[in-house]
């Protein structure tokens, strides 16, 4: 066989070899390049990624940012859910979930150290100084560490928001301040390593926000291609500037009693500080 015809037959190869690769949903390998810290011809370390999860959280702050992260990730990242124990943990609307690690067996270098938001359920872990530790000691060698909705919150207690800009849910934003942190009104906000996102579906655009940090833009709007997000409400009523004031209202008196409760479990966070 003729040298130019090894040649042809290697590109397609290359060619074929990548065509299956950007086929995978869930394993999305990125660029083809190698990375500028990885020697060629071996694999890049394994990078861990822990999303807690516990009694009462909202599943979409947490399914959202998770599925980005699956659908744009190179296989080298690892993705741990959890919590005290290995025993299920039921979420706010009812969905039960199993984590995979637990506060002993969660490793200790992380490329993310994630907190999923709530209410009923955020609250307590706003007291809970058993996972306020394990989020400190997380933190510090976290490359980042992040939330979504009121899982910003949780973070502030545990004393990882301090001088930090930071967002949350719009209806709890108030909160912020009294946990040493800059409150900002967006759907995510950036400081150093400390990336929070607004009300759970703002965990979809904190997720790929995220994923183009990690491997790269285009590798990231892969994932916003498969998850076909292109978001089109029938309605305009996502924040209290846009949605009616009959609608506003109502909601607002409905949160009062938890933002009150937030407000005093904040209070005593510092008080332990």
């Amino acid at each position: 066989m003729r040298r130019r015809q090894i040649l042809d037959l290697a590109a397609v190869s290359a060619a074929l070899a990548t065509l299956q690769t950007l086929g995978g949903c869930a394993k999305d390998d990125g660029d083809s390049e190698q990375s500028p810290t990885t020697p060629r011809g071996e694999n890049p370390p394994m990078q861990h990624i822990a999303m807690l999860v516990y009694p009462g959280f909202t599943a979409l702050d947490l399914i959202g940012p998770q599925t980005a992260f699956a659908f744009s990730f190179l296989e080298d990242v690892q993705n741990h859910l959890v919590w005290k124990t290995l025993d299920p943990v039921t979420t706010d609307t009812g969905i039960t979930l199993h984590p995979t690690a637990s506060f002993e067996t969660c490793p200790e270098e992380l490329a993310i150290l994630f907190v999923p938001g709530g209410m009923a359920g955020t609250i307590a872990l706003m007291r809970d100084v058993e996972v306020l530790d394990f989020l400190a000691a997380r933190a510090e060698r976290a490359t980042y560490v992040t939330s979504v909705c009121t899982g910003s919150l949780v973070l502030g207690a545990a004393g990882l928001l301090r001088g930090y800009r930071a967002t949350t849910h719009w209806g709890m934003r108030e909160v912020l301040p009294l946990l040493e942190a800059e409150r900002v009104d967006a759907r995510y906000v950036e400081d150093r390593n400390r990336i929070t996102g607004g009300g759970v579906t703002s965990g979809i655009d904190f997720g790929l926000r995220i994923a183009a940090k990690m491997q790269g833009e285009e590798a990231a709007q892969r994932a916003q291609l498969v998850m076909e997000y292109d978001p089109d409400p029938p309605f305009q009523a996502g924040t209290p500037e846009s949605a009616p004031a009959a609608v506003v209202e109502p909601v607002r008196s409905r949160l009062a009693p938890s933002v009150a409760d937030a407000r005093l479990a904040a209070e005593q966070a510092r008080a332990r500080w």
